[in-house]
């Protein structure tokens, strides 16, 4: 190529991707249907974030595809009546490419590949969610429902509970969800409603109401009906204490995002949201770092099997901690989390065996908390069945990445030069740093990054969703592990 062709070349990518903007924001807004291109949401993405998008098709494929051959397939799906799904245009658009030279067959191509959801359109019933709590996982939560709003959607965000608030206490919540030290702004507009303590964000009406227990709220006098309550708050872990969410009017299920204790049932989706039943009212979503390390240890065991191990987690410091030397109940984190690594336990080794039962104990765990504000990485020391080496496992888990029900837990990089900073905003479970695999006989080492607050968010969103019965088909339909 000229010097030239290569500018030519990326303008045209560009022309390309805001023409298929609006595309994808009328397929998901007006039908539901989201779009992704080898995992990677399209839903609000700009034009540089597709064009970057469908650079990942090298990784999978071994080839390029460009928006020019993206963009043809989406035009046609745009003219359909399809059924809320996912759909990954990435995966058919390749497939197409193999098998045609020109465009002509592309409506004939999508009728067979989508002809199970032609027809089938419909208007979703919406429910109601709320938060209560507005920390770290409210916000982020918050933010992702807005994003995902629309006809489409059913799950709507009516209203978040924080305790009683000073004056001025709304602006405040209103500023925190705005803007964000580590995920960054705010995508969109966010206004206050004073008369009706409420926040109005991309024209949601958030209603946020002030309580110190579950129990002093009626949420049936704001218009909120049979709700699932998330509880972001880690105030109370067991059945007995989430079940005063229960108690309040308007309340129908609860979720909590902290590990659950006693019989609670722990869930990591992808890997054990199967066992949520429509009849269950209290489920737990995992910690962070289970679900980062469930999917891939499943993934490893389905394999090669797991004899034993040990994971060790280099976890960014939390809320929990302190920023200078004071006293807290636990063991070396009232230290500075600034300036310390603070060595401390973790149960999400031992957690995992409550999605993962085949796996209980059969794994040790500890924790080496950082002065970073976010995205930690789990280091999988693991004894297998099978004998194996590098490469071996590295295509098997970069497969899984792509093909397997557990493609929108696991990603997967070959880059050299990945640090931190680099995931934040990851919205997968875990990803697996291929570069830094270590394999000799039946033994590996494993090394899994993950954004434990925008990543799990996006964990708990899945199950909210399982929750309430939404449950979209995807095409292509993942395949079985093996």
């Amino acid at each position: 190529m000229s010097p030239e062709s290569y500018l030519l070349d990326w303008q045209t990518s560009q022309t390309h991707s805001e023409t298929m903007y609006p595309l994808l924001s009328q397929l998901y807004r007006q039908k539901g249907v989201e779009i992704q291109l080898f995992g990677r949401q399209l839903i609000n993405a700009s034009t540089i974030d597709i064009i970057k998008a469908h650079r990942v098709a090298r990784r999978y494929t071994g080839g390029t595809l460009s928006p020019s051959q993206t963009l043809p397939l989406i035009e046609v799906m745009a003219e359909l009546d399809l059924a809320p799904s996912k759909i990954d245009i990435g995966q058919l658009a390749w497939t197409y490419w193999q098998q045609h030279d020109s465009e002509n067959g592309i409506p004939d191509f999508l009728h067979s590949q989508l002809g199970h959801l032609l027809g089938t359109g419909n208007g979703v019933d919406p429910k109601d969610v709320v938060l209560y709590g507005f920390g770290r996982i409210g916000r982020l939560l918050a933010r992702l429902l807005i994003e995902k709003s629309g006809p489409g959607y059913p799950l709507r965000l009516r209203a978040i509970v924080v305790r009683g608030g000073k004056e001025g206490d709304l602006e405040k919540r209103a500023s925190l969800l705005r803007r964000d030290s580590v995920h960054g702004p705010f995508n969109g507009s966010i206004t206050v409603d004073e008369s009706r303590n409420a926040l109005i964000a991309n024209g949601n009406f958030i209603q946020v109401i002030y309580a110190n227990n579950p129990t002093d709220v009626d949420y049936t006098q704001f218009g909120i009906h049979d709700a699932l309550v998330v509880d972001n708050t880690g105030m109370w872990r067991d059945e007995e204490g989430l079940s005063q969410h229960l108690d309040s009017k308007g309340a129908k299920k609860v979720l909590l995002t902290a590990p659950g204790k006693g019989d609670l049932k722990n869930v990591v989706f992808g890997v054990n949201h199967d066992v949520i039943n429509d009849d269950d009212r209290i489920i737990s979503a995992a910690s962070c770092t289970t679900n980062a390390i469930t999917p891939v240890l499943k993934a490893m065991h389905d394999k090669f099997g797991i004899d034993g191990g040990h994971i060790e987690t280099v976890h960014s410091f939390t809320n929990d901690q302190n920023l200078i030397d004071n006293y807290h109940k636990g063991d070396r984190r009232g230290r500075s989390a600034s300036l310390n690594m603070v060595l401390t336990s973790t149960g999400a080794a031992s957690a995992v065996a409550k999605a993962l039962p085949e796996l209980k104990g059969k794994l040790t765990g500890n924790s080496v908390r950082v002065p970073t504000p976010n995205v930690s990485m789990a280091i999988a020391n693991l004894n297998l069945d099978n004998p194996t080496h590098k490469d071996e496992i590295n295509a098997y888990l970069q497969d899984v990445a792509l093909y397997s029900p557990l493609s929108g837990q696991i990603d997967f990089t070959q880059s050299t030069e990945l640090v931190s900073s680099d995931l934040v905003g990851s919205r997968f479970a875990g990803v697996v740093d291929s570069q830094a695999t270590i394999a000799e006989g039946n033994r590996c080492v494993l090394y899994i990054w993950y954004d434990n607050e925008f990543g799990y968010s996006c964990q708990v969103v899945h199950c909210m969703e399982q929750m309430m019965g939404v449950r979209y088909p995807m095409v292509p339909e993942p395949e079985a592990l093996s």
